[in-house]
Order: structure tokens, then C-alpha cells, then sequence
């Protein structure tokens, strides 16, 4: 079997770990391997102790692709539903993922941040209106969305399972499916 990592990147609440989950359960219902490697999750067991300066969330992201990479490299298809803030840092995990010949896209959740703070999942954007968080990804801190990513998702102009449904697609056309 083929693997890949297929890293979902996007603002804060704005679908990506949704998608994610909802494409895994497609996935694993046609017998595929896959495993989603949630940010947060990867923050509390393989990152713990790393704060949100650059420095911090680079290492993260770099953590996390040379993970994702080694379980696509053995024909697991990894979901990595990850903010991934920097362009730089993205291209360098797509770079070893290259290097090593292993499947790698990235697909754009360009939720608008007006959306994603309504939606307010875990209630950062509202602690940061409040003046109790700083840092947020989007709204006090960069974000470089992909100028050419291998698929850009509008998640707020569709339901979670036509935005899956889109990410197979480009697993299918890529040849990853």
C-alpha cells in the first residue's frame, strides 16, 4: 500500500481536525491504514514543554512531519490536521518528505478567521479578545497561508463531508488511493 501525509493546514477552528476525523472514518471503512496526528494531542504527549514562540512551533512541526513521515513512508496514510503557521516550515517537511520519496500534499482549510472565531472551538479567540491570551495564530500572530497548496478547502461554504470528500479526491487523483 501506498502512504502519504496529507497535512491539513488552517486557522484556528476552522475544520481541519473535523475533516480530518471525518476522512480517517472513510479511510478505515475501505480498509485503509491511516492515523491522524491531531496538534493537540501531539502537543501534550510528543511536545510537551514547547511554548508558541516561532522557535518552538517550528520544532513542533517539524516533530510532527518527521513522525508523520516515517509512518507514510510504511503505507500508512497520515492525517495531520496542524496549524503549521510558517511557509518556510511546511516546505521543509515537504522537502524530507521528498527526499526520503514519500507522498506528501498539503491541503489549505481557508476558513476566514471572521468564521473561525464565531466558531471558537476552544475558546481561544475569545480569550484573546479578552486580553488573556496573546499569540493566537491569525489574529495577533502570523499566519502564511500556502500560496499554492495541492488543494484549498472554502470549509465554511461546505459540509464536513463534502470537504473530506474533496481531500479523497485528490488522494485518488495523486495516486495515493
Amino acid at each position: 500500500m501506498t502512504g502519504a501525509t496529507v497535512w491539513l493546514t488552517g486557522l484556528p477552528s476552522a475544520g481541519k481536525t473535523t475533516i480530518a476525523r471525518a476522512l480517517a472514518d472513510r479511510l478505515r471503512a475501505e480498509g485503509r491504514p491511516v492515523e491522524v496526528l491531531d496538534g493537540d494531542e501531539i502537543r501534550e504527549f510528543l511536545s510537551a514543554g514547547l511554548g508558541f514562540s516561532r522557535a518552538d512551533r517550528d520544532l513542533n512541526v517539524r516533530r510532527i512531519g518527521f513522525v508523520a513521515q516515517l509512518l507514510a513512508a510504511h503505507g500508512v496514510t497520515v492525517l495531520v490536521p496542524v496549524i503549521a503557521p510558517y511557509a518556510d516550515t511546511r516546505e521543509a517537511v515537504r522537502k524530507r518528505h521528498q527526499a526520503l520519496g514519500t507522498g506528501y500534499l498539503e491541503v489549505h482549510v481557508a476558513t476566514p478567521v471572521e468564521v473561525c472565531s464565531v466558531r471558537d472551538v476552544k475558546g481561544l479567540y475569545a480569550r484573546q479578545a479578552a486580553g488573556e491570551l496573546t499569540g493566537l495564530t491569525g489574529v495577533d500572530d502570523p499566519y502564511e497561508a500556502p500560496d499554492d497548496p495541492d488543494l484549498r478547502i472554502d470549509a465554511h461554504e461546505r459540509t464536513v463531508a463534502e470537504s473530506a470528500d474533496a481531500v479523497h479526491a485528490l488522494l485518488v487523483e495523486r495516486g495515493v488511493l
